[in-house]
């Protein structure tokens, strides 16, 4: 399906702070967040003098939210109405989510630096659920669940 494929420090500066989306490279100085901590953009390193409205601060933050995961504006509105129909926190819950997909298990346990790499082994049929092979990024971990990584030896048949 589609995914963000340009620039990813781009957004960490556009939201105005650092999403972690290169792994480890966001922890050095080679960040364009650090050499640049501004909006990108022609206009970007002007101050904005305005304070901002209350709907450019939820949009802020819906946008944060859909840049971290790595989850393009129509995942986000299912995930977001399947939260609406779950009794409790419509936020907290859309939150459970998110940290319930398969690609953000993986970064979460730290199997890969980023989400995209993790989103990438995930395509690649190295996840293994409940020992099922598993290439979705998008899907949905219950508790309980057993997840292996394998390794590249065990794919090769023999002939």
């Amino acid at each position: 399906m589609a995914r963000y494929t340009e620039a990813k420090c781009r957004l960490c500066r556009r939201e105005g702070v650092k999403l972690f989306l290169k792994g480890p490279r966001c922890n050095t100085e080679k960040c364009s967040f650090v050499k640049r901590p501004y909006a990108p953009g022609f206009h970007g390193n002007k101050m904005q003098r305005r304070k901002p409205s209350y709907y450019a601060m939820q949009l802020r933050e819906k946008q944060k939210a859909k840049r971290m995961y790595g989850v393009l504006e129509k995942q986000f509105r299912r995930f977001f109405s399947i939260a609406v129909r779950t009794k409790g926190a419509t936020g907290g819950i859309l939150i459970q989510l998110l940290e319930r997909r398969l690609d953000n298990v993986i970064y979460r346990s730290l199997c890969a630096f980023s989400r995209y790499q993790a989103r990438q082994t995930v395509g690649h049929g190295f996840v293994f659920v409940n020992s099922r092979r598993v290439n979705i990024p998008s899907y949905l971990v219950k508790l309980g669940d057993v997840i292996e990584i394998r390794g590249r030896e065990e794919f090769k048949k023999t002939i």
